[in-house]
Parts: C-alpha cells; structure tokens; sequence
C-alpha cells in the first residue's frame, strides 16, 4: 500500500469517527431532552396535586339515615369540576348544578344523604377557553354533553348516595383539604355505572343547616367516559383524573 492510500485510509477513519462521535453526541441530547421531558411531565402531573384521590370501590349498600333531615339547598350549592390534558395541559373547568338532595343528621353526626346532580347545567368558563384556540364555551359543553363523554341525552342525572361517614383521624388518614373532619363513602352513578368512592370531607353541622365540603378527583375511565375509544390517542391525551370540589349547603326542611 503506498503512502497515498495509507493517508486516504486514516483520513476515511477519522471522518468515519467524527460522524460516529457526532451521532453519539446527537442521540445522547435525545436522550437527555427525554429524561427533561418525563421529569417535567412527572413534577406537572405529581407534585401541583391540590385535591386527594378518592378510593373507589364497588357499590354498597346505602346508608340508613336516621335523625333529622336537612334539605339540600339548591340555590346555594356549589359544584365546581375541573379536567386537563397529560401532564396538566389546557385545564378546562366549570360548574355543575344539584336538583334535590337532603342530609340526615343524629346526635351532632351525619347518618345518611344524598343529591342528584342535572348534567344538562354542566357550564364551561370562559376563561378556561382561550380565544387563541378558536373555541368557545358553548362548543367543549356540547362536546362534554354529547356521547363522546356524559351523554346527558341518554343519562341526564348523576347521583350521590352515603354508604358512611366516619370520623377523620389525622393519625392515619391524610387530605390536601384544609380542616377535613370526616372520610365519607357513597355510591356515585354516571350513565350507567355506580361505584363507590371514599374522600375526606369537611362537614359542619349546625341547628339551622349542615355544610359539607370536599375536593377530590376520580378516575373518569372507571365509569367509561372515554373519549372515542379506551386505546384511542386523542383519549391518551386527555388526564383519566377529573375533579370534583364540592360545598353542599342543606337547611331545614
């Protein structure tokens, strides 16, 4: 070999070199910007947690209620829901209206209730709707109305039944809500499914009326309120988690 082909022969391994290094280099930032990407996915989705988790379970059966009655108060009761994209993305929210529902209290202590809520007064704010996106508050209430989600056609009324009360004990129990006085545990029906969900809850009671408050998310998917289909890419993209704050007011009947 002369001394031409030797110089050709280390110059070809050279470039060959910087373009395996050069590769080596570009997979590595691939690799970093994903393991950036996931950390911030985790840290959005885990550590801006403002409500617990509710624990759910097959339906039970109903609390007996027993003691005096406290009629939900319709006009003052508030349900507020709240639903994001993955990793917290474009949270959109609103509220939701109750239609009846009543509240029995002995000794001091809730026994038994429940509520029924009217999806058709599902509400979209405006300022979860940016006009950047072309959309507006009416078009994401038509589209969560419609059999895509709710299908508030078909099943226009989701329900609350107590299964129980019992007392929180900070000792083992622990909630994101401030001053929680009690786990409360109830069948939840939507469209056709009832489960049973668990969340600490603070409740006041008082001669004049009882007030419950609580803020906790479920995993819409349980009650099949998927969009499109389960395995769909357009449902991946939308967070399973959808929450729920809640403060019931129930007077005298």
């Amino acid at each position: 070999m002369n001394r031409l082909n030797i110089q050709s022969l280390y110059l070809q391994l050279f470039l060959n070199f910087a373009k395996n290094q050069s590769i080596i280099e570009h997979m590595r930032k691939l690799t970093l910007t994903a393991a950036a990407a996931a950390l911030l996915f985790a840290a959005t989705s885990c550590n801006n947690a403002t409500s617990d988790t509710a624990k759910t379970d097959t339906a039970k059966t109903a609390a007996v209620a027993t003691g005096k009655e406290y009629a939900a108060d319709v006009a003052t009761t508030v349900i507020k829901w709240r639903g994001v994209h993955k990793g917290g993305m474009n949270p959109r929210y609103g509220t939701l209206n109750i239609t009846n529902g009543s509240v029995s209290v002995d000794n001091g202590k809730v026994t038994g209730g429940s509520f029924e809520v009217d999806l058709n007064t599902l509400k979209v704010d405006s300022a979860s709707v940016g006009a950047s996106e072309g959309k507006k508050p009416a078009d994401l209430e038509g589209h969560l109305k419609s059999p895509d989600f709710f299908d508030v056609a078909k099943h226009p009324t989701a329900k609350f039944v107590i299964t129980g009360v019992d007392a929180f004990d900070a000792a083992k129990d622990q909630s994101l809500l401030a001053g929680a006085t009690n786990i409360v545990s109830g069948n939840l029906t939507l469209k056709d499914s009832t489960l049973n969900i668990k969340f600490p809850a603070k409740i006041t009671v008082a001669d004049n009326g009882v007030t419950v408050e609580a803020k906790f998310t479920v995993d819409r998917t349980s009650w099949g309120l998927n969009y499109k289909a389960e395995g769909d890419p357009a449902n991946w993209l939308i967070s399973k988690d959808f929450e729920l704050d809640i403060n019931l007011k129930a007077v005298q009947k």
